[in-house]
């Protein structure tokens, strides 16, 4: 992108004051609980745009829709995802889609659509339900059930028998600690492949996800399961392009790991909203009860609007991705100066989404801002944006939603919730990442 006269150097971009990030560091466990209250912090003090101390690293944080809607959209082609998503998580899940830049994720992207077309979602949520029913029966007890690892467990036994086709029962624990393991190893601070460490544990988790995958990986080139990962061994664009098995198991991994965790924090702070707003609960209850089925199929979403409502405010509230890197591989400008390459550039769903520009009251837990005749998510294309944005859009978005609505579907008929007297969840906004104490409910039968 060529570059106008008279832009103010990098060097004169403000620049966030030292003490602060020290302090905040020290104070929110390397920025992995609060992200949202330095990132408010930095954008109040310093304005839209501000550089960042990372060690030998050029990184500017961007902030509003405009930003978002910059580097997301990409229109110059001129943002990597591939090289700070490597950084940060490459050696754990390498070669997911999310890691890939340009024609090579255009096509890979491609490929894999192929298992999430509409006919096959429908599929995917038929065969969902039944083991929604089973996986939240018995959750009615004297003392508190913690939402976290129960919907953990549920999301789990969903993805490996609708990802995999495979019923793993008690013994999806190992499983379900090496996802656990791999997820916290890529936010790891110190990256040594020793087993005592973070880091250590989540190579341990990627190996043991390989090898059981790879002892599927014949069966599913053989057989016609209706499972994601046989779709996705004999994908094919409308070319003929399919993917090699490493590929195959790379997608898978990054697959699975993102359909049960964010699925997981997300049911986990939805449930904790209903259960803070009891008359929205029993509005969502109502209308489920209004589709008089005792489960939600794919095509049910436009009779629960509700329930929509109340998803699309949990993620403005507590979005999976709170933020979103990408590098720039050749300079550019933005707000008056000029940004040279190999700078990493950061944009804030989890700012964006209480900036008072776009959003009424944004503290405030109001599922009403998404109806219709108010429709704030409409007042900028990138004010919103829990899925991400651009080429990069999160492909599983629709497996996401269906998913959520099956389970709350159920839950609301089975169950009236609440939490204990004066109970307020931690603050915890780090990517991919659950409530500092699981979430103690106190689950009701109706």
């Amino acid at each position: 992108m060529s570059q106008r006269s008279g832009l103010r150097p990098f060097s004169d971009v403000p620049r966030a004051r030292l003490h602060r990030v020290l302090r905040q560091i020290a104070a929110s466990g390397g920025g992995r609980k609060d992200m949202r209250s330095q990132l408010e912090v930095q954008y109040r003090e310093r304005g839209p745009i501000v550089s960042q101390l990372r060690g030998p690293f050029r990184m500017v944080n961007l902030y509003g829709a405009d930003a978002n809607r910059f580097v997301l959209l990409d229109r110059d082609g001129i943002f990597s995802a591939r090289i700070p998503w490597m950084r940060i998580m490459g050696r754990i899940f390498p070669n997911g889609l999310l890691l890939r830049d340009g024609l090579e994720h255009k096509h890979h992207r491609k490929i894999m659509h192929e298992a999430f077309k509409r006919p096959v979602l429908r599929d995917y949520t038929a065969h969902m339900n039944p083991m929604v029913s089973e996986g939240i029966g018995g959750w009615a007890r004297s003392e508190p059930i913690h939402a976290f690892p129960a919907f953990k467990r549920l999301t789990l036994d969903i993805a490996t028998r609708i990802f995999l086709g495979v019923d793993l029962g008690p013994s999806a624990e190992p499983m379900n600690t090496a996802f656990e393991d791999m997820v916290a190893a890529s936010m790891s601070r110190v990256r040594l492949p020793w087993r005592r460490l973070e880091f250590g544990r989540g190579l341990a988790g990627r190996e043991y996800m390989l090898k059981f995958l790879s002892s599927l990986l014949v069966k599913k080139r053989r057989d016609q399961g209706g499972d994601m990962f046989s779709r996705l061994v004999r994908a094919e664009s409308e070319e003929g392009d399919t993917f090699a098995d490493r590929d195959v198991l790379d997608h898978m991994i990054f697959l699975m790991m993102a359909a049960h965790d964010t699925t997981t924090s997300t049911l986990t702070s939805l449930t904790y909203e209903l259960g803070k707003h009891p008359e929205w609960q029993e509005r969502v209850r109502e209308e489920c009860r209004a589709l008089g089925s005792e489960s939600a199929a794919y095509d049910d979403g436009d009779a629960l609007p509700s329930l929509a409502r109340v998803l699309n405010e949990t993620l403005r509230r507590y979005p999976p991705l709170p933020v979103i890197p990408r590098v720039a591989t050749q300079a550019f400008e933005w707000e008056g100066y000029s940004i040279p390459a190999d700078t990493m550039v950061v944009v804030s769903p989890i700012h964006t989404h209480y900036m008072s520009e776009w959003w009424s009251e944004p503290d405030r837990f109001d599922p009403e801002r998404f109806s219709p005749e108010r429709a704030e998510e409409r007042r900028h294309t990138h004010s919103w944006l829990p899925f991400g944005g651009g080429p990069h859009m999160c492909i599983g978005r629709r497996f996401a939603e269906a998913q959520i609505r099956c389970v709350v579907h159920q839950l609301v008929l089975r169950y009236r919730w609440r939490l204990p007297d004066s109970y307020r969840m931690p603050i915890q906004q780090a990517p991919i990442s659950k409530p500092l104490d699981g979430l103690p409910v106190h689950f009701e039968a109706i």
